[in-house]
């Protein structure tokens, strides 16, 4: 069986389903599965009480714990589960074999009104943020947060991380609509759905992101599209950078349209200098069928990679936006490419990786609060431009 449920009430004990599941039931339940892609388990947890019911929905992509029907613990299995017979121990699950995944469609809105410390479900913690606005600075519209769904601090999938992208919105900074996930795993292959950014062209939406392989192969960078901006449908294409750059490390593709042209900036490193860079490539298309190289747009020269870029205009100025171990610094130009100005005061006080997008005429970041090593809790903070194009911060309220 590839698709089947684990069922059965919690009784103090041990239960061993062949060598692929083991279930021990004392002041937590634990479930641990045997792959053999990695000798380590997975193993879920969850608080339970003697008679709770437990539900284990298992498929080659995902796996679900459920106590009395609320979702606790999640992981994200690869390769061939251990034999499931024979049944053995203290109490004895039934197996029962489900249906495939159905990629049905999901409502537009998933939870209604909730507030901003209601992002964060029980057990989940934010990480990379990814906002989007489907307005301008001259006209209303909504704040799009998308940000990596993690569990376990990045040590889910044997600490690939199998994280997604979540998403919720707004259009007062009071409360939010939560939405399906936009981007989920859906193959056993794929490690992590890492970051990157959303473009609109015409009609359509493209989420651009990195893929972390299971097997240790350079990520493949790729997009998924949507008519939306809620229900995307991955595009099962691939892109590749041009050879002037490292292709295994090339991650964070953030993409804007400008003048008609689609440009997008890629975490990586040039090979000719060793310099860690943003690549710049630009395309009449949003799809990136064709592009130019258009050399760097930047270049850090002691090793380190500028990660997770953002690009935007605000007045008469052009910012780019760059992490370095996780902090956020910005350059400002009148120019939207080239002319890099660093300001006196350069670091984003937006906690980690942070990135903005607009609601109405305010330009809001989103980073994240790091807790137990990687994701945590989301933090915001909004930039005002001061006359000479510098930036200064402040809370971002409603």
């Amino acid at each position: 069986m590839t698709n089947f449920e684990v069922t059965f009430s919690v009784t103090a004990g041990t239960a061993s389903l062949g060598s692929g599941i083991r279930v021990t039931c004392d002041e937590h339940l634990t479930v641990a599965l045997t792959y053999d892609f990695r000798e380590r388990p997975l193993t879920l947890t969850a608080s339970a009480s003697v008679g709770d019911s437990v539900s284990l929905t298992v498929r080659p992509h995902r796996i679900e714990l459920r106590v009395n029907g609320a979702l606790l613990d999640e992981e994200w299995p690869c390769g061939n589960l251990g034999e499931l017979t024979p049944v053995t121990g203290d109490f004895i699950p039934a197996v029962t074999e489900i249906e495939p995944e159905c990629p049905a469609e999901m409502p537009s809105v998933t939870r209604a009104g909730i507030t901003t410390d209601e992002i964060r479900l029980p057990g989940v913690n934010i990480g990379d943020c990814i906002p989007f606005s489907d307005g301008t600075p001259d006209s209303d519209g909504k704040y799009h947060l998308f940000y990596l769904y993690d569990r376990h601090h990045h040590r889910s999938k044997w600490g690939l991380g199998a994280h997604q992208w979540a998403h919720v919105s707004t259009s007062d900074f009071v409360t939010w609509d939560e939405h399906p996930m936009a981007v989920g795993i859906t193959e056993p292959w794929e490690g992590s759905i890492c970051t990157g950014s959303i473009t609109r062209a015409g009609d359509k939406f493209y989420a651009w992101y990195a893929v972390r392989m299971s097997d240790g192969s350079p990520a493949r960078m790729t997009c998924a599209v949507s008519d939306d901006n809620v229900h995307f449908v991955k595009s099962g294409s691939y892109f590749t950078l041009p050879a002037a750059y490292e292709p295994t490390s090339a991650r964070d593709p953030k993409v804007v349209e400008m003048d008609g042209k689609f440009h997008m900036f890629v975490t990586t490193t040039r090979l000719a200098s060793g310099s860690g860079c943003l690549a710049h490539l630009v395309s009449d298309t949003a799809d990136f069928a064709e592009f130019t190289d258009c050399g760097t747009i930047l270049e850090w020269n002691d090793g380190n990679q500028p990660e997770c870029p953002d690009w935007f205009a605000m007045g008469d100025y052009y910012y780019l936006i760059y992490s370095i171990g996780g902090y956020a610094r910005y350059r400002y130009s009148k120019s939207p490419f080239d002319g890099w100005i660093k300001p006196e005061e350069d670091i984003i006080p937006c906690e980690r990786v942070p990135k903005a997008a607009w609601l109405g005429n305010r330009c809001i970041f989103a980073g994240f609060v790091a807790e137990n090593g990687y994701a945590g809790s989301v933090m915001f903070a909004e930039a005002l431009q001061n006359a000479d194009g510098t930036l200064r911060f402040v809370p971002a309220e409603a």
